[in-house]
């Protein structure tokens, strides 16, 4: 994000601007992974953006020091939990010159986090290697017949002699190809629903565990995960029998927000893109920003940001600095942010007119990039429920 003087005394404090800064330095590293003059496949892409993330220290953003006692000397923000405004400076930047670093990034944090809540003693140790970078994680939650509707998941964890046997399938599980372990939620007991979930840390090695690839519009490893007879001891259990449930929301609800973040960084970059280009454009003997049309969708566009921003700032600083329950802020950002970076993102394509849909062009790979963030972490017709049903109960009181 860009601070400013006036930003600083609202939403962030002086070990955030340091971070603002450090962030500029790493953006330059971070976009020459996604130069098309480099000519790499997109697995090679995949593992030089996590390479780099755990190079610039910004998995410590996700793996928060003290939670499995890193071993890095100067984390990026000293916290033993998320900090969410630091995320979020971290997401915005990424999703401004890399969707691609920005998944990789965010779902280390999910396929972590669940250790980092309820993780054994030696679970939280091993989190040191996640927090560097040097492993990979993936949150394994969606299934085939189970989205939004996370009480429906039917993989099943058998109780097996002293440990576990898992039967499912898991789909559109993103860091798959890159992750040496995931975090998978499985139905101890199914007829409990939803409070039957137990959660399991799942190395990918493990015999009975398959990886199958898929492509998404928008770049970033993903793959379906198959589970046949995988056998796991009773170290692998993270948390309490029945806690799965719990551990999921709670997983993504410290990083629903940082979606917006991410939204609003690719929606600053369409601002951009698209100003430069308007500018530059003559058409009729005018530069294209000299039109009153152009100028407003231009005026469009920065309300939808600033809003977006707002809405992001508002829902991480409540996050990180009071202790009542945030959800309904939390829900409003992130629908809000994704929502109007989509608006901002489409009149951008619209500005750049054909180029705008030819394959390679940068606002082009955000209309492709910017879809997606409506979906995951709870889709916007699941933030329209959460807020409509918060309303709704105030009302009723």
């Amino acid at each position: 994000m860009k601070l400013s003087s006036d930003d600083l005394p609202m939403f962030f404090t002086a070990e955030h601007a340091a971070l603002a800064e450090r962030l500029r330095a790493a953006a330059a590293r971070i976009a020459a992974i996604e130069d098309p003059s480099w000519q790499a496949t997109e697995d090679e892409r995949d593992r030089a953006a996590s390479a780099a993330l755990g190079e610039l220290g910004l998995y410590d953003l996700v793996v928060p020091t003290g939670a499995g006692g890193t071993s890095r000397a100067a984390p990026v923000i000293a916290s033993p939990s998320v900090d969410t405004r630091a995320l979020c400076l971290a997401r915005e930047m990424l999703g401004y010159v890399s969707a691609r670093a920005d998944s990789i990034l965010a779902v280390q944090g999910l396929g972590t986090h669940p250790l980092v809540l309820a993780g054994s003693p030696a679970q939280r140790a091993a989190l040191d290697a996640f927090a560097r970078g040097t492993h990979v994680a993936a949150f394994a939650l969606t299934e085939p017949e189970a989205g939004s509707d996370v009480a429906s998941i039917q993989t099943r964890a058998v109780a097996d002699g002293d440990g576990y046997r898992l039967d499912g399938d898991k789909l559109f599980i993103s860091n798959l190809g890159l992750a040496e372990h995931a975090t998978v939620f499985a139905s101890t007991d199914p007829t409990l629903g939803g409070r039957g979930l137990t959660a399991f840390w799942v190395p990918l090695d493990t015999p009975g565990v398959t990886v199958r690839p898929l492509t998404a519009i928008a770049a970033h490893p993903i793959g379906a995960l198959e589970l046949r007879d995988v056998r796991l001891p009773a170290a692998a259990r993270i948390g309490e029998v029945g806690q799965g449930m719990k551990l999921a929301l709670q997983t993504l609800d410290a990083f629903r927000v940082s979606v917006g973040a991410a939204a609003v960084g690719m929606a600053r970059r369409a601002l951009d893109e698209a100003l430069a280009f308007v500018t530059g454009r003559v058409q009729f003997g005018k530069p294209l920003a000299e039109q009153p049309l152009v100028q407003a969708h231009l005026a469009d566009m920065v309300v939808d940001l600033d809003a977006a921003r707002l809405l992001v700032l508002r829902a991480a600083h409540a996050k990180d600095t009071t202790d009542r329950k945030v959800t309904t802020e939390v829900s409003i950002a992130k629908l809000g942010a994704t929502e109007a970076a989509q608006r901002v993102i489409d009149r951008a394509v619209q500005l750049f007119g054909g180029r705008g849909v030819m394959a390679g062009a940068i606002v082009e790979h955000l209309y492709r990039a910017i879809r997606p963030l409506r979906i995951y972490e709870g889709t916007s017709e699941i933030q329209r429920t959460i807020i409509g049903r918060a309303l709704a109960q105030g009302a009723a009181r």
